[in-house]
């Protein structure tokens, strides 16, 4: 292939010489002499890449090398060092098209030290090698890797919810979410009749709801609390279905045991070995075997029985430390107002709860039932309504089955939820009249309802408690998120209506009750602020003789901590438990053989290192002799014996420092001292 090329201008640099030329099939060499060193290049094109190719394809072919890649064909054409090609390079630079020769330095052996070839040099990547991280530094143990993975993505979710919460705020204090002024004044919420309320604009009843309110977010205006106390204090404070002194027991003592549909229908089949009990993996329900509806239902209800057989044990340990008020869990008997797998209570279920409305009687404690919040008799599909009566029917067979005193079966009652708005609350409440009047007597003679914390407030469900003869509960915590400008959030407004309030329930001869529970301290925005604290500071303005139920997710520590904080009745009834540590249930002696250079004879000789310690069936989980049963808020693993941990050294299982009362723990120790 024939080349011409011209020679370009030089450059004035006698030390680093640059001569260019343009080659007329579209390539360029560039010459850089550095002292007695040449460097030399060569610039392809596109074309002339092709063309050289073509030339050589059957060259490649026989020499067995593959066409280059595009990106290695891309390198040739950016830059093709001179050393591959040095014969037809140095052809081309002896003589030019026109004949004029270049000088050339003859190639001969220098035996003199020549000088180091200047090394080339690039910014970005030493700045780039800078930059990179030493790997022989990140080179730590398993162990310390995952603990900085960790702590990296902690700190990484914490930045993330900072983040988040910062962008919310922002946007809750913007005006995208400021009410805007309206021109025309709504009539006050008192001037409405019994019809309703007077959001009854289809779909934009929701939204006027929200709008009813000012601003829900940390820009809303501060509550307006009332100072009065109820003190001094004669009612009777409660806590809702689980006991968690209790519940940590050993065995664990509460009335919420459930399972799942495909349990109750893999029991319709026997075990595997029937003459042995129920084993999770060794001997479980054989579905080759035929199965029974009444093996699956008899499952089903012997776990009910369970649950109902734990509430005297529930109401003794209550009377014990000054509680007389409790709700009865829903769950007690698992799907029993289901429409295809649910039953009636009596007879499998009448004798024990028999005995613990006996135990109740006794006692004076109250007990109340609280349906799910699925339990809606004014929505618009007939299949929930449906279910709710079923719902309603099945607590109230439960409040029945426990035989209480008049009085008390008269204050046994059941707190219902208005539910859903469903577009239009005037249509939501005409179909709440149509259904409460096809209700049972029963039913209809426990059912209660309370204001919700999305919907429906105190003005909304007072004028049909009234009309419709139904009790209503203040829930106080509800009230400071669903209110409204006649009635601002906090206790102090609410007060104008107790008198009203009270009324529903005398004249049915019920006592009072209402309930209170506190937002999270972190909450801001209203569905945020609906969940319960974990323990309540302060008790409403209320009558000093209420049924106060107090919902909160530490149950019946709220209480305690409630009493010791007014130092209500029974406050000094109970003392802090010892952590990691019960007095209260029964231990084995745990002993150690002598070891036979300590033996004063032939015969086998032991040492009792912990004492074996017996506890009555009926002070089991009662907290001892000394009453510890309240622990700090936080601290509810101190109810439970602390986790050993496995000594990696011999492989032995220790016990953590701190740890008291661990029987194998103390063994080990005693026998490693000895050793």
């Amino acid at each position: 292939m024939k080349l011409s090329m011209k020679l370009a201008d030089e450059a004035p640099d006698d030390d680093a010489t640059n001569r260019w030329f343009a080659v007329e099939a579209g390539a360029q060499i560039a010459i850089r002499r550095h002292g007695p060193w040449t460097c030399w290049s060569l610039f392809l094109s596109p074309s002339h890449y092709r063309s050289r190719a073509r030339h050589n394809r059957a060259h490649h072919s026989r020499a067995h090398h593959s066409r280059p890649s595009a990106p290695d064909r891309a390198a040739h054409r950016r830059r093709m060092p001179l050393k591959s090609l040095a014969l037809p390079l140095r052809r081309l630079l002896s003589t030019s098209s026109s004949g004029t020769n270049i000088a050339m330095p003859p190639k001969r052996k220098r035996s003199a030290a020549q000088p180091e070839a200047p090394a080339r040099r690039s910014t970005r990547t030493s700045k780039v090698a800078a930059a990179l991280p030493d790997p022989t530094d990140d080179v730590l143990s398993s162990k310390e890797a995952v603990a900085k993975a960790v702590h990296g993505l902690s700190e990484m979710e914490q930045r993330l919810h900072r983040e988040v919460r910062k962008q919310r705020l922002a946007v809750q204090n913007s005006d995208l979410c400021r009410d805007k002024p309206k021109t025309t004044r709504k009539p006050p919420v008192e001037a409405q009749t019994n019809g309703g309320s007077a959001d009854t604009n289809g779909a934009d009843a929701e939204a006027q709801t929200e709008h009813v309110a000012p601003e829900k977010g940390a820009r809303r205006p501060p509550a307006v609390n009332s100072d009065r106390l109820p003190l001094p204090w004669s009612g009777r404070l409660g806590y809702a279905c689980l006991n968690t002194y209790l519940r940590a027991a050993t065995p664990p003592v509460f009335c919420s045991r459930t399972c799942r549909l495909s349990s109750i229908i893999d029991h319709r089949h026997p075990l595997a070995d029937p003459s042995q009990p129920e084993h999770a993996t060794k001997n479980r329900p054989d579905k080759t075997k035929p199965a029974e509806v009444e093996r699956g239902l008899a499952f089903v209800q012997s776990l009910g029985v369970a649950n109902a057989a734990d509430i005297p044990k529930m109401l003794r340990w209550n009377d014990r430390y000054g509680i007389k008020f409790m709700r009865l869990s829903s769950e007690m008997f698992p799907f029993a107002s289901h429409k295809e797998h649910g039953y009636k209570l009596a007879p499998f279920a009448s004798d024990v709860l028999a005995e613990a409305g006996r135990v109740a009687a006794e006692l004076g404690h109250r007990l109340t039932t609280h349906p799910g919040q699925y339990t809606q008799i004014g929505s618009p599909r007939p299949e929930v309504v449906t279910a709710a009566v079923r719902d309603l029917e099945y607590h109230n067979e439960l409040l029945s089955l426990l035989k209480l005193p008049e009085q008390q079966d008269r204050d046994a009652v059941m707190i219902l939820h208005m539910g859903g708005m469903f577009g239009d609350k005037g249509a939501t409440l005409d179909r709440f009249r149509q259904e409460y009047a096809r209700l049972s007597d029963g039913v209809k003679r426990r059912l209660v309802l309370e204001n919700d914390d999305v919907v429906w407030n105190v003005h909304d469900l007072l004028p049909i408690c009234e009309e419709l003869n139904i009790p209503l509960v203040l829930d106080f915590h509800h009230h400071n998120i669903v209110f409204d400008p006649v009635m601002r959030e906090g206790t102090q407004d609410i007060i104008g209506l107790f008198d009203r309030i009270k009324a529903t329930w005398t004249r049915k001869g019920i006592r009072q009750k209402m309930h209170y529970s506190e937002s999270t301290a972190a909450a801001v925005t209203s569905r945020d602020r609906r969940k319960h604290s974990a323990r309540v500071k302060t008790l409403p303005p209320c009558a000093s003789d209420m049924d106060l139920m107090i919902e909160a997710k530490d149950k019946e520590q709220a209480v305690f901590e409630l009493m010791r904080t007014f130092k209500l009745p029974g406050w000094d009834l109970f003392n802090d438990v010892v952590p990691y540590e019960r007095d209260d249930e029964p231990r084995k002696a745990v002993v150690k053989k002598i070891k036979k250079g300590k033996k004063a004879s032939g015969e086998d000789q032991v040492e009792v290192i912990v004492p074996e310690r017996e506890v009555g069936p009926e002070s089991v989980s009662m907290g001892g002799t000394e009453k510890r049963v309240y622990w700090p808020e936080g601290m509810e693993e101190w109810l439970r014996p602390k986790k050993r941990q496995v000594n990696k050294a011999n492989g032995k299982a220790g016990a953590d420092e701190g740890t008291n009362g661990d029987e194998e723990a103390i063994k080990e120790e005693e026998e490693e001292r000895e050793g």
